[in-house]
């Protein structure tokens, strides 16, 4: 069933502005925890790192897919988005659950 791509836009452009929110979240966490004030697991530094390839490789596959289904320009941003959302929302959650020093 084809969307309204009004909404369809708009949802792309939601969970855009969430990803961005957290990952700033993210970075502040990481920032503060570089300076002793946040508590960072082992191995913080190379995962930041090494968590972008990997989302970066799924997004692009999740594009890949999208358009070769013929999704609408929205869904197939929202498809690329997704596992980039999906590594900054469980950031989020990871970090806050260490909590500061």
């Amino acid at each position: 069933m084809a969307r309204n791509p009004v909404v369809e836009a708009m949802r792309a452009s939601v969970s855009m502005g969430m990803m961005l929110a957290e990952a700033q979240t993210v970075i502040a966490m990481r920032t503060l925890g570089m300076l002793g004030f946040w508590n960072l697991g082992p191995g913080e530094s190379e995962r930041m790192w090494a968590e972008k390839a990997e989302a970066l490789q799924q997004s692009g596959m999740a594009l890949t897919g999208a358009l070769m289904r013929g999704a609408s320009p929205a869904r197939a941003a929202s498809a690329a988005l997704a596992p980039v959302r999906r590594k900054t929302r469980s950031n989020v959650k990871r970090l806050t659950q260490r909590g500061p020093n």
